[in-house]
């Protein structure tokens, strides 16, 4: 009996050590990187964006387990020039919120970004999205014609897949109250030890540049909040993702597609090629590179977004 407690009293030490650990380490890093945008109200939760330029209007929309900081490597900056871009930290991610009751399927979230375009006076903007973002773009084009101009996907998820990549395995687990201990416990430090080998998949066959953890936002990842709100995002796809995939041949307007032709996380034919030949006009562009274009090559991304903005034109100027 003796035993047992001790047992049991070692697991809780070690518990309550890894709590502490974890929720000291996401409080350095929220103050470390700072909310740097403002705040807008929308159903189920808050939304930090960044505001910038003046022109066409461009919403920049990330993928899983990102935010907003994944575009600072030129991509906000050249497109600003000649544009207004708003650039956002999807429901529950970054400094963004999202209530616990609140979906996260990709319906959901491209509802939160209708409300966003709309407080904002955005108008019809061209919508970028980079992987799962791609996704709640294509939603958000379908569910909310007038509220998109354009489509620019970057290396999207357009098909729901049948098992998640193994780089993403720990956010499938399903039983909450399991998912929450892992994150307040295991999934901090866990995320440390292994970081090198996450980002070299992600990133693959390309490499994530030196600065990432604080000008790319990499730090966010170690977040609990960051991993349960990947975590739902993931397993909230086969939800909304089938119905959504099967209204493509109704989307009306400019439409684009950039994959690199070695991404290791989607498969460019699978989700790129697939969803052009539905789209009637839709192009697809490839190019030498893997999953993390917008911060492995922001120059093609951009060059790629503004060809997209101009075919948007004339149909911004018509909404």
């Amino acid at each position: 009996m003796k035993a047992l407690l001790f047992v049991l009293g070692l697991v809780a030490i070690v518990v309550l050590g890894l709590a502490w650990f974890t929720r000291r380490t996401a409080a350095r890093i929220v103050q470390y990187l700072p909310a740097k945008g403002r705040f807008v109200d929308v159903p189920g939760g808050r939304l930090h964006i960044r505001d910038s330029g003046a022109g066409p209007a461009v919403l920049l929309v990330h993928g899983l387990g990102g935010q907003m900081s994944h575009f600072d490597y030129g991509i906000v900056e050249q497109l600003a020039r000649s544009h207004r871009v708003v650039v956002v930290d999807r429901p529950g991610s970054g400094h963004s919120l999202r209530d616990e009751l609140t979906s996260a399927d990709v319906s959901a979230q491209a509802q939160a970004l209708a409300v966003l375009i709309d407080k904002l006076g955005l108008g019809r903007p061209t919508v970028v999205g980079h992987s799962l973002g791609g996704a709640i773009a294509l939603t958000l084009a379908l569910e909310h014609p007038a509220s998109v101009g354009a489509l620019a996907l970057v290396a999207p998820l357009t098909h729901a897949p049948e098992t998640a990549p193994q780089v993403f395995k720990a956010l499938t687990i399903e039983t909450r109250w399991v998912r929450t201990l892992f994150a307040w416990t295991l999934a901090t430090p866990g995320a440390i030890v292994g970081s090198k080998k996450v980002l070299a998949a992600v990133f693959a066959p390309e490499q994530a540049p030196a600065d990432f953890a604080v000008k790319g936002g990499g730090l966010h990842s170690l977040r609990p909040t960051q991993f349960l709100a990947a975590s739902r995002d993931l397993q909230a796809i086969p939800a909304r993702m089938p119905l959504v995939q099967g209204r493509y041949a109704e989307l009306n307007l400019p439409l684009a597609v950039l994959y690199g032709r070695q991404d290791a996380i989607l498969d460019w034919q699978t989700n790129g090629q697939a969803l052009v030949d539905k789209v009637p006009g839709a192009r697809l562009e490839l190019v030498e590179g893997g999953h993390m274009l917008p911060i492995t090559q922001p120059q093609v991304v951009a060059d790629f977004v503004e060809r997209t903005a101009r075919a948007a034109a004339p149909q911004q100027r018509a909404g």
